[in-house]
């Protein structure tokens, strides 16, 4: 398999998600599930939020995606001193040539890490609405669009609360997902420690695919069939959660739209031209249940946002 300007000749969309896939298995052990669903957030074209404990791979596992594509990749550090124009850019006057120039910052990218995003104030983490909305930031009054593989993988530490700043509603409902890795089984801990006995893994990763392929795989996913009959079901599960006990904000329309298109991801994975309802049940709570706002009492008695989401997708009507 040769690499020509924009991908990798011969590739077809499942290959291409084959080969990252594989790739990205070779350092991230023991996470199928959780390494299918980062795949279809970013193959719809979504951004991501991993939320999980330090030292469960979340940083590894954005990096190792990006060195499996040959495509440019940038990593910021949240903090609490971060400003937007670190992550924007800046316009800069030129002395020389009498002249404002823009200097671009980290987002102008094509995946870009925010690692520890709730370390940053909520100035800072809002300087990047509009890029994940709109996939253009505005400086100066000057907007400047950002490259059309433009993917966010931000993560977050859900234990510690010290120095920290909750995402808010309007950020959280720009990530078409949210998902956690969670621990590994005993043997699989035992393999990660044996494959970094020498060279760490990441270091040896290469791209297996290019900008041009994630981008047909991208164009692929939407050209999955979506009957009226699972669009029906995805709005009835969405409409849902705005009338369930113990809900104060319910999920919005942004909502409906990442869940049928992650689940047309999962059918171009699995080799099928058409959604099936089990497609939008595998990804309705990491779509769904993030955007939800809970009241104080239903937080208090222990109920969260998945559980929500796991209630009502036992109650609403399948399609046959």
């Amino acid at each position: 398999m040769t690499q020509g300007e924009n991908g990798f000749r011969g590739l077809s969309p499942k290959d291409a998600y084959r080969r990252i896939h594989d790739n990205v298995s070779r350092v991230i052990r023991g996470q199928e599930r959780a390494l299918r669903l980062v795949l279809a957030a970013f193959a719809s074209g979504g951004h991501l939020l991993i939320e999980d404990s330090p030292g469960t791979g979340k940083t590894t596992l954005a990096k190792a995606l990006a060195r499996s594509i040959d495509a440019r990749f940038k990593r910021v550090q949240f903090t609490p001193d971060l400003l937007p124009s670190d992550i924007l850019g800046v316009t800069v006057f030129d002395q020389k040539e009498q002249a404002f120039h823009f200097h671009e910052g980290p987002v102008f990218t094509n995946i870009l890490l925010g690692d520890e995003i709730n370390r940053a104030s909520p100035r800072t983490q809002s300087a990047l609405l509009e890029a994940m909305a709109e996939n253009q930031v505005s400086v100066d009054g000057r907007r400047h669009a950002l490259d059309e593989l433009f993917f966010v993988l931000a993560t977050q530490n859900p234990v510690e609360s010290h120095g920290t700043y909750p995402l808010p509603e309007a950020q959280m409902d720009r990530f078409g997902m949210k998902i956690s890795l969670g621990y590994v089984t005993p043997e699989e801990e035992v393999s990660i420690i044996s494959d970094q006995k020498g060279l760490h893994p990441l270091e040896s990763i290469e791209p297996v695919a290019g900008r041009g392929d994630v981008l047909m795989l991208k164009a692929a996913v939407g050209r999955v069939r979506v009957s009226e009959e699972i669009k029906r079901y995805v709005v009835d599960l969405v409409r849902a959660t705005r009338t369930a006990p113990g809900v104060l904000l319910g999920a919005s329309p942004r909502a409906s739209l990442s869940l049928v298109k992650t689940a047309q991801a999962l059918a171009l994975f699995d080799g099928i031209e058409f959604v099936t309802p089990e497609h939008v049940q595998d990804v309705a709570v990491p779509v769904i249940a993030h955007r939800m706002v809970l009241d104080p009492q239903a937080r208090f008695s222990g109920r969260t946002s998945r559980d929500v989401v796991e209630e009502i997708l036992k109650t609403i009507p399948v399609p046959a």
